[in-house]
């Protein structure tokens, strides 16, 4: 009983505790609901306000804005009014511009009116007064070619010729004045520039020589030399186209050509054959091809050195080659490449004294006798060779002519030409510059004039040139022009019969008929 009793009382509690807690839960929950109505109230409240202040604000706003748009508006149309203003009064003061234009214009156009009203009756007055000027002209003309007897053109015809050799006369002393004076002027002037080129180059003088001698080591090489039967002498002279000489002459042989070229290559041939010891003819002909193909090294750094001396660039490799080979050409015992590159270095002193292009100067200098490399196998004067080569391998036209017209045998078609022909003549001309003597060079200008003078009709006969031209003067009245063509081949075949002389030389035969008139 007492445990069912204590059961029932903890039963009954439970149970109490239970409707309790479920009165107290319902209690808080009403509680808890009353409240969130109350707070939605108050935000659903809270919310319209808000809605109304931001309402007013927005009025506010868009009132306050089209204000500002309205004043806005306002002023622009202040601005543009004024604007209007502005172009309206700039329009009228143009207008009144333009109208006072307008009234100088019309006033202007009736002083033209006057004037050309004026200039006509004042036409009008001359072309009467002209009429009347010119009948009064023809009645003096009637009347001075009754008294002189002489037509109007017989008059003018005799006045014309008078006034014509006054004016002639005049016009002649005037030019022979000036021509002195130039002359005087180009003269000193000339001088200067040529002494001052010959005082700042010089080369040291060459000797021209047609034999080269070889040193022999004993005389038993001689009988080596000519070999048997004189095979070897034949197979060397063959080979390298000289002549050699074996003589009674101790400890040398000599090896004797006029192309210096031919002649060096003998003497190296030569040496080094004695050098070596083995001399037949096949080792002669590989000896002398060694010695042409080590030679044309030679030339060719010759000629590559020429140019580098001088400045010069682009020459054609063949062209450097024959400059190089002017090393073993002479003429009257002076070295042609040394005398080349010395005109080269005279005419780039003159050039720069007158303000020329001293590169083309020198160029056309050290080109001059290039013709010479080569005028022993080619038929033709060294001038019109080395043209011919020139032009070949595309130098310019101022060079070429140089070339050719550097002996007078064509004009000179640049101021180049002319310089070129001076430095050559002062080269030649120069003391110790060849080797000739002077009482040989006398004797040889003497016998060329001598010569020329033997033949009938000659009136005179001058070397100039130095000995490269023989200009004779004819008799005009024993000489005629076709006879003159006849002499100068007469000439020139007595002096290639009688003179020994490299190059060539000139012959010109002059005719002329001169009239001298004396004024008193």
């Amino acid at each position: 009983m007492e445990l069912w009793a204590v059961f029932l009382l903890g039963a009954g509690g439970f149970v109490l505790g239970g409707v309790i807690g479920g009165v107290i839960s319902y209690v808080l929950m009403n509680r808890a609901q009353m409240r969130a109505k109350v707070s939605a109230k108050q935000l659903i409240e809270d919310a319209k306000k808000e809605a109304e202040e931001l309402k007013r604000s927005i009025e506010v706003a868009a009132k306050e804005e089209a204000l500002k748009v309205r004043e806005d508006a306002r002023r622009e149309a202040e601005r543009l009014t004024g604007e209007f203003k502005e172009r309206e009064r700039r329009l009228q003061k143009r207008e009144d511009a333009l109208e006072q234009k307008i009234s100088v214009l019309s006033r202007k156009e009736q002083g033209l009116e006057r004037a050309e009203h004026d200039l006509r009756r004042r036409q009008s007055e001359f072309e009467a007064k002209r009429r009347e000027l010119e009948s009064l002209i023809d009645k003096e003309k009637a009347a001075l070619e009754k008294v002189s007897g002489m037509s109007r053109e017989e008059a003018q015809k005799v006045l014309l010729e008078r006034v014509s050799k006054e004016m002639e006369r005049e016009c002649e002393a005037i030019v022979a004045r000036y021509l002195e004076k130039a002359q005087e002027t180009a003269e000193a002037k000339a001088k200067e520039i040529i002494v001052t080129a010959m005082q700042r180059v010089a080369v040291e003088q060459a000797q021209e020589l047609s034999v080269s001698t070889v040193d022999l080591p004993n005389e038993e090489m001689k009988g080596r030399i000519i070999g048997r039967e004189g095979r070897n002498i034949k197979a060397f002279e063959k080979a390298t186209g000289v002549d050699l000489i074996v003589d009674d002459t101790p400890g040398v042989v000599v090896v004797s050509s006029f192309d210096g070229l031919r002649r060096e290559v003998a003497k190296r041939s030569m040496e080094r054959l004695i050098s070596d010891g083995r001399i037949h003819p096949a080792r002669i002909e590989e000896v002398v091809e060694a010695t042409k193909k080590q030679l044309n090294e030679q030339i060719q750094k010759e000629g590559m050195d020429a140019c580098n001396e001088l400045g010069i660039q682009g020459v054609h490799p063949r062209l450097v080659s024959l400059i190089g080979r002017l090393r073993f050409r002479t003429s009257y015992g002076q070295n042609m490449l040394a005398h080349s590159v010395e005109v080269a270095h005279i005419c780039g002193v003159i050039a720069a004294e007158l303000g020329l292009d001293v590169k083309t100067a020198r160029r056309c200098g050290l080109l001059h006798d290039i013709g010479k490399a080569v005028d022993q196998e080619v038929e033709g004067s060294h001038q019109s060779i080395g043209a011919d080569l020139a032009r070949r391998y595309k130098e310019e036209n101022p060079v070429v002519n140089a070339i050719a017209s550097h002996h007078g045998d064509e004009p000179p078609a640049s101021i180049y030409a002319v310089i070129v022909a001076v430095a050559d003549a002062v080269s030649a001309a120069r003391p110790g510059a060849r080797r000739e003597t002077l009482e040989k060079y006398i004797k040889r200008l003497e016998k060329l004039e001598e010569i020329a003078k033997s033949f009938e009709g000659v009136q005179s006969a001058y070397a100039i040139q130095a000995g490269r031209e023989v200009r004779i003067i004819v008799e005009p009245e024993k000489i005629s022009d076709e006879r003159a063509s006849v002499l100068a081949r007469d000439i020139a075949a007595k002096i290639a019969s009688e003179l020994t002389f490299a190059g060539e030389i000139k012959v010109t035969v002059v005719r002329e008929t001169r009239v001298v008139e004396f004024v008193r």
